[in-house]
């Protein structure tokens, strides 16, 4: 097979602003896409997985926002990856499988002989090339990547039931009522470009369906109380999945590595340290080191911006990330949490389970922290830009929404 035929493409898709209010107060200043964790945009974790697939061409990244929000990061990583990396705007919500329909003219430009889809709110270790040599033995339309949960968890996600043996997906159903399988999709597929014609395939039937109601003006009367989706918006876990599902077209690639979902301000800092601790394997040069001499005490995983300033006397880790132009003072003491640009924590401050907006302060000897459960609403603290929390004050499990200033301490309060 020649290389020209061996092209792959990649497709993240990325969402919108109305996608990420559950990112709220931190989606207020930038797409929940370009939020940091582990120092680098939530995006770039699945665009620098993509590097690692062989005959890379091209990576397209598809959602809502306006281009310009996106303009100098595609520019830059672009630069820095030497792939072309391209942002698509929807016009209109198509469907997770109508998104990539959309833009099938681009996609196909390459002449790809496989497409990767990655939804972009997904941390895991994204095994992609090995997904696509998998692909390659199994034969097929499609190869979706799984991952076995708890049972209590599994009705959560997309359910599924592959063959032990083949791979094959034989059932698949989203967000069952009743248990069926504790194997769920993550959302991170490779196709070959036939995934377009079962796209058009379900936008065709949907076409003449309505069609037939017209003709029919009891179908019309009903129809118009159980309004069906628009022919072009398809759902690649409805429309695709569960109707392809046990016909020798789709497989299933199961990691046995760290799989979440990043919905929640909470899981955001779950996953930064998820990827912090990947770094050990990919990129160790990215993790700080300290003994507590010339520079801070670090333990665990821990990344600093170099642009940052952190004092000697400091205790970092595990799970920190420091962001750009962050000022730390003597002192002071850093568990699990996100410090983001421009941040000043002053002398014998202690920061636990935390995110710490933009510009924001902290006084000297205060607190900040929360009892670190990721799923629950005020699991984490979380201040919003530029909060500043004055000397000697505690907050607890709070949520402090932008510009707000804090003498008094809190807890168990989102602070409007």
């Amino acid at each position: 097979m020649g290389s020209s035929e061996e092209k792959v493409v990649a497709v993240i898709m990325v969402g919108g602003p109305t996608k990420g209010t559950r990112f709220r107060p931190l989606s207020l200043n930038i797409p929940k896409p370009l939020f940091p964790l582990a120092g680098q945009p939530m995006v770039h974790h699945p665009i620098s997985a993509c590097k690692r697939i062989p005959n890379l061409a091209q990576i397209y990244l598809v959602g809502f926002y306006e281009e310009r929000e996106f303009a100098m990061y595609v520019s830059s990583i672009s630069n820095e990856l030497r792939v072309p990396v391209r942002y698509l705007r929807e016009d209109k919500p198509h469907g997770s499988a109508g998104g990539l329909y959309n833009f099938k003219d681009l996609i196909m430009e390459d002449n790809p002989s496989h497409i990767f889809l990655l939804n972009c709110d997904v941390c895991c270790s994204f095994p992609l090339p090995e997904m696509l040599e998998a692909h390659k033995r199994y034969g097929g339309m499609g190869t979706l990547l799984v991952i076995k949960v708890s049972a209590e968890s599994a009705s959560q996600f997309g359910e599924l039931v592959a063959d032990p043996v083949t791979n094959e997906l034989l059932h698949y159903t989203e967000k069952p009522e009743t248990f069926v399988s504790d194997r769920i999709n993550c959302g991170v597929y490779v196709f070959t470009p036939d995934i377009f014609t079962a796209i058009q395939g379900v936008s065709s039937q949907r076409k003449d369906r309505a069609n037939l109601r017209r003709l029919s003006s009891f179908e019309a009367l009903q129809s118009a109380t159980t309004r069906s989706p628009p022919s072009d918006f398809v759902r690649l876990d409805q429309d695709i999945l569960t109707p392809f599902a046990g016909k020798k077209q789709l497989y299933t690639y199961e990691t046995m590595n760290f799989w979440e979902q990043i919905k929640t301000p909470g899981m955001s800092l779950k996953c930064s340290g998820l990827y912090l601790s990947q770094f050990r394997f990919t990129s160790p040069n990215l993790l700080a080191s300290g003994d507590g001499t010339k520079c801070a005490t670090i333990i665990g995983d821990v990344y600093i911006h170099p642009s940052a300033k952190v004092h000697p006397s400091a205790k970092i880790g595990p799970n920190v990330s420091i962001s750009a132009n962050a000022r730390i003072g003597g002192g002071v003491r850093l568990i699990s949490c996100i410090i983001l640009d421009g941040v000043e924590i002053m002398e014998n401050a202690v920061v636990c389970h935390a995110i710490v907006g933009w510009k924001s302060s902290i006084g000297k000897w205060s607190r900040v922290q929360a009892e670190g459960d990721y799923n629950a609403k005020l699991g984490i603290t979380i201040l919003g830009e530029a909060v500043a929390v004055e000397d000697e004050v505690v907050v607890t499990n709070s949520i402090v929404l932008p510009n707000k200033t804090l003498n008094v301490s809190v807890q168990d309060e989102i602070l409007l």
